[in-house]
């Protein structure tokens, strides 16, 4: 390997460690009543690209489905987040945290290599939740630590799947989050407002017609007060008809109906949702909203920046000692490797935790305090900045420091005033309303 392709690869690293992406909050119900089995899933994501898409089996004995989803897969297409097939089997994928634990049953299993494709064979292979279970105990499915999974087919049977345990359930009602209910008592489920918004809805009438099922759906959707974030797509499945009824950016006015067994004759499509509903302000402001995981030349700016930082911390830190008979501003060498290594890692949290962009200001991380204390950062910056730029402009004038620490550390300025201008624009200076 030459030296460009070790850079080329060196960066590509760099790019998946700080790119990477997290799950996201969903809620679902299902409710059987009078032989009618709904399901209704909420998709609560910041993508912009939200798909429907249909396919047949491509084997003897499998079964066409339809699938939502908006995570884009490369050459699998886009990872399924909920889905129907022709036999009323549906699913709902639901972000959630697990501890993990070593078990001997998950090294006699099968291991799970695509995820995208291993969920759509489900979908294409069973017809009720038995045979659900049976497919999935063949593999580790410990492999979705941050997911867990139902699936409900028509008789209105379901299946939790979470890392650790398979249960089969036959409420007539039902509600799930973010969260496990084998580990989660429902006192801490209840904090989840859109969970217990549906679990109250559901206390004093069950209905299975789409006008019930439509303003459940509306109450469990999330639309937060920053940037009116929150459910992407409401799609409801009617399991007995076969029918599809999908809601966009939660909105509720406007519905787009398909029948399974139509669309299936059509041939495998996908169609992205956006282009089925009218224009959607509020979604167009989701999508001019600008962050490191949406536009690449600010998440290149944020790397760069945090290297930039990196080095600069060293670089001043050896030169203080270099240069100790240096009186004027030697303490200011030794202030900027503590601060250089502050700016490196909030970099790395602006570019790895999307959920800082979209939460009030200043952000606070429920399981990492670490995280919740650089909330306070640009703070620190926008106290400083003025007497950096002071200092920087004496040390240009006097010559007091050399070439390369003078122009490093005016470069450094610049910057900090460029970062200054992203915080402003994300709202991380609005703490107050």
């Amino acid at each position: 390997m030459n030296r460009l392709q070790s850079f080329k690869f060196a960066l590509l690293l760099v790019f998946i460690l700080f790119a990477i992406e997290y799950g996201y909050a969903c809620s679902m119900y299902k409710i059987t009543y009078v032989g009618k089995t709904m399901v209704g899933c909420n998709e609560d994501a910041w993508r912009l690209t939200p798909h429907i898409w249909f396919e047949n089996g491509t084997k003897p004995g499998n079964y066409g489905a339809a699938f939502t989803g908006s995570r884009f897969d490369g050459a699998n297409g886009y990872a399924p987040q909920s889905g129907m097939n022709e036999f009323g089997l549906s699913f709902s994928r639901l972000a959630s945290y697990t501890p993990q634990k070593t078990t001997s049953v998950s090294e006699s299993r099968k291991s799970i290599s695509n995820p995208t494709a291993y969920l759509k064979d489900i979908m294409h292979s069973c017809k009720t939740v038995e045979e659900v279970k049976a497919y999935i105990s063949r593999y580790d499915y410990s492999y979705f630590i941050e997911d867990v999974f139902i699936y409900i087919d028509k008789s209105g049977k379901y299946l939790i799947v979470e890392p650790y345990s398979l249960t089969i359930g036959n409420e007539p009602n039902y509600v799930l989050s973010n969260f496990c209910p084998s580990i989660t008592d429902k006192t801490k489920a209840f904090k989840l407002d859109r969970y217990r918004k549906g679990v109250e809805f559901l206390k004093y009438k069950t209905d299975t017609s789409l006008a019930f099922c439509t303003a459940l759906s509306d109450t469990m959707h999330v639309c937060r007060g920053k940037i009116g974030d929150g459910t992407l797509l409401t799609s409801i499945w009617d399991l007995n008809n076969g029918t599809i009824n999908l809601y966009f950016y939660h909105q509720y006015k406007n519905v787009v109906k398909f029948n399974l067994k139509e669309e299936l004759k059509k041939g495998d499509h996908k169609i992205e949702i956006q282009t089925l509903f009218p224009h959607n302000s509020e979604f167009e402001k989701l999508a001019n909203y600008k962050t490191p995981k949406n536009n690449l030349v600010i998440l290149m700016f944020l790397i760069l920046s945090g290297l930039l930082f990196v080095f600069s911390s060293i670089y001043y830190l050896i030169t203080y000692f270099v240069t100790r008979k240096e009186k004027r501003y030697a303490y200011l060498r030794l202030a900027l490797f503590p601060f250089g290594l502050i700016l490196f890692y909030y970099m790395y949290v602006l570019c790895r935790y999307i959920y800082i962009f979209y939460f009030p200001s200043p952000y606070i991380d429920p399981k990492n305090i670490l995280i919740s204390i650089t909330s306070y950062i640009p703070f620190l910056l926008l106290l400083l900045i003025i007497p950096f730029i002071r200092i920087n402009i004496r040390i240009i004038k006097e010559k007091i420091w050399g070439s390369f620490s003078k122009w490093l550390f005016t470069f450094n300025n610049i910057i900090y005033l460029i970062l200054l201008v992203l915080f402003a624009y994300w709202g991380f200076f609005n703490v107050v309303g």
